[in-house]
């Protein structure tokens, strides 16, 4: 008797998952970095406010600085989280950067996936995405983690969007907001 085949939500996770490996054995290395002076000072090693790690006045901090010539409080939340977390060593820090672009491709193999119901479509251009020369140096540089989460925010409201066009309740609607 034959095995029964494989249900169409169990590939679906089959090829998530290889996605995610194949984008952190792709970007394992950086783990191994150091941090760069180029702009990881700014972000990290020699921001007080972010080395403090979380609290009410960093997190006031980051929604009022311009810091670095940007405005991006999120991206200074997560650096503060990290150092809450990790301290100063630096390879965390570029994991956390994995994490996040793996989210982010698997997010947009999500989107695809339910946008247009090809999932072997759907998963090349996740797979491009993931591996596309112009995304490694927002990963490998800590610096870099508001490009990172950039795309992941971007990707989840695109996912949003998709449920919201299922079912037109106001809470998919905020969501995708």
């Amino acid at each position: 008797m034959a095995p029964p085949p494989f249900s169409e939500r169990r590939k679906t996770v089959y090829v998530a998952s290889l996605l995610a490996l194949i984008t952190v054995l792709l970007y394992w290395r950086t783990v191994g970095f150091e941090f760069i002076v180029v702009d990881d000072h700014q972000y990290v090693f020699q921001n007080s406010m972010v080395m403090k790690g979380l609290s009410w006045a960093g997190i006031k901090w980051a929604f009022t600085t311009m810091d670095a010539a940007n405005w991006h409080p999120i991206t200074w939340l997560s650096h503060a989280l990290d150092c809450q977390l990790f301290g100063l060593q630096s390879g965390p820090h570029h994991l956390t950067n994995v994490l996040l672009h793996v989210l982010a491709t698997l997010l947009l193999f999500a989107f695809l996936n339910r946008a247009t119901q090809a999932r072997w479509r759907g998963a090349f251009v996740a797979f491009l995405f993931a591996l596309h020369p112009l995304h490694v140096e927002s990963v490998a540089w800590v610096a870099e983690r508001k490009d990172v989460l950039c795309a992941l925010f971007w990707f989840l409201a695109l996912w949003a969007y998709v449920r919201y066009s299922e079912r037109h309740e106001p809470a998919n609607y905020l969501l995708a907001l």
